[in-house]
């Protein structure tokens, strides 16, 4: 449920439903999303130039020679979006991940954190049914939920200032993938050879907000080997 608009500068408002992180939290963020997605190709709004959904807020960023803040924030307050319907089932996605030390960089300290082993924590997280609360921080980059609290971890004191392309990691009840090399400091368990992201195609992002995951087990040689469709 929508709680509070508040505006982000001159030409942003941000949509909060809460503090609270879940899969019905996000599931009420996504079908917003839709509402206003539908609103603006039906004309019903203007000035619309791009929708940002999160864990439990949605961004919008608007044009101010087109509307104003108080005109959208207005639109919102008299809507009703909660006859918006969302897929029974979304995208089901398996994601090649190679546990291999090589590329699980954090695997001795995860180790020690979780006092779990290498297999106990690998069979853990492939167990997991991931759901995609978002896409952000880089084009196609997935923050995933929810992990078992067998394997939460903070993040590490000192970010990496290059995690490399494909690299899976994991934050408390978070798992995300780097689709670019990048910054960051997440806990790396794995690596997968699959592009999530690729500008050139019609949709360039295979994962959405709302889509499962579910990871599988491969080995270097597979990696190395394997060629993206």
């Amino acid at each position: 449920m929508l709680k509070k608009i508040s505006n982000i500068g001159d030409c942003g408002i941000a949509c909060d439903f809460g503090d609270e992180i879940s899969k019905d939290t996000n599931k009420e963020v996504i079908k917003f999303f839709s509402f206003v997605q539908d609103s603006t190709k039906a004309k019903k709004i203007k000035g619309i130039l791009n929708c940002t959904p999160s864990y439990n807020k949605l961004i919008i960023n608007f044009d101010l020679e087109k509307i104003k803040s108080s005109e959208l924030i207005q639109f919102i307050q008299k809507s009703d979006y909660s006859k918006i319907t969302l897929p029974e089932k979304n995208k089901l996605i398996e994601i090649p991940i190679c546990y291999d030390e090589e590329f699980a960089l954090d695997i001795k300290t995860l180790e020690q954190k979780t006092k779990l082993n290498f297999k106990e924590i690998t069979k853990e997280h492939l167990k997991t049914d991931f759901f995609v609360y978002m896409i952000g921080f880089v084009p196609g980059h997935p923050f995933m939920g929810d992990l078992n609290k067998k394997l939460y971890l903070n993040r590490l004191e000192t970010p990496r200032v290059r995690v490399p392309k494909g690299s899976v990691g994991i934050v408390e009840k978070f798992c995300n993938i780097y689709t670019f090399d990048s910054p960051g400091g997440w806990n790396i368990i794995g690596k997968t050879p699959l592009e999530l992201f690729n500008i050139n195609k019609k949709n360039p992002s295979i994962l959405s907000p709302g889509d499962s995951v579910q990871f599988k087990s491969i080995t270097k040689k597979e990696l190395l080997s394997f060629k993206n469709e």
